[in-house]
C-alpha cells in the first residue's frame, strides 16, 4: 500500500515540476550517499573560495512515528484526485 501511494505522489510531483532535482530521498538513483557527496563537494568549493559555510544538522528519524497515518493516506488520496 505504501509503495502505491509513494508512486502516485511522486508521479504527481514530478509531472508538475513540484519536486527539485536536488531531492535525494525519493528519486531513483539518488540516495543519502549521493546527497552527502553533493553537500561535501559544495562545502569544499565554498571553503576553497574563502566563502563562509554554515551547516545545520536536523534529525527527522522519528518524525513520521508521530504522524497519524490514516490522515496522511486520506490527504494523499485527496491530493491525487485534485
Amino acid at each position: 500500500m505504501e509503495s502505491v501511494i509513494k508512486r502516485q505522489v511522486l508521479n504527481y510531483l514530478l509531472h508538475r515540476n513540484l519536486i527539485s532535482k536536488h531531492q535525494h530521498g525519493f528519486l531513483s538513483n539518488h540516495s543519502t550517499c549521493t546527497q552527502l557527496i553533493e553537500c561535501t563537494t559544495a562545502w569544499m568549493l565554498a571553503i576553497n573560495s574563502h566563502n563562509p559555510v554554515d551547516i545545520a544538522y536536523i534529525d527527522f528519524s522519528k518524525a513520521f512515528d508521530s504522524v497519524c497515518h490514516c490522515k496522511l493516506i486520506c490527504t494523499a488520496v485527496l491530493w491525487y484526485r485534485w
